[in-house]
């Protein structure tokens, strides 16, 4: 009789661990939950200080390659590569030292903000709410009223070279 009642006993404390342990997956799957939409927001936040920064070395590229162009006529590159490396010299001139991804659309190419069919500026095509909303940088304080990312343009006007970029929080 006494080896019958241990069996129950034991069926019993089992169906108890089994309840407990299911409770503490599930507790530590809402807490899994919250910590990826966290970290899926810092994550956005990096991204958007990439972009500043990004954007900001490609419209100095695009200024630079401007302000040294050859003879009186100034001209805007007609492509990207162009400021890899500028072919109007007798030397290759580069204006960037490589052609960086969009970081919050890195699977799509940039936008180009043309004039006359040659590149004076750059833009995420990010459909995405921006995070940062104010405290931007001289020369882009316009960005505090963006809705989306694609607003984000980043172009350069003649006689304008900022410097680097400073991104506060």
């Amino acid at each position: 009789m006494m080896a019958l009642s241990m069996r129950i006993g034991k069926r019993g404390y089992l169906g108890f661990t089994y309840l407990g342990l299911m409770m503490v997956i599930a507790i530590a799957g809402i807490g899994m939950a919250g910590v990826g939409i966290v970290w899926h927001k810092e994550m956005q936040r990096e991204r958007e200080k990439e972009l500043l920064f990004i954007g900001n070395a490609l419209r100095n590229g695009i200024g630079s390659y401007y302000e040294n162009s050859l003879g009186g006529v100034k001209q805007f590159p007609a492509s990207l590569e162009d400021l890899i490396q500028d072919k109007r010299y007798p030397k290759i001139k580069r204006h960037l030292r490589n052609l960086y991804a969009d970081p919050m659309s890195r699977n799509q190419p940039w936008g180009l903000v043309l004039q006359q069919d040659r590149i004076i500026g750059v833009y995420s095509t990010s459909q995405e709410k921006p995070i940062k909303t104010y405290g931007f940088s001289i020369g882009y304080e316009a960005f505090s009223e963006a809705t989306q990312y694609s607003d984000w343009r980043f172009v350069y006007t003649p006689g304008s070279l900022l410097p680097d970029l400073i991104i506060t929080e």
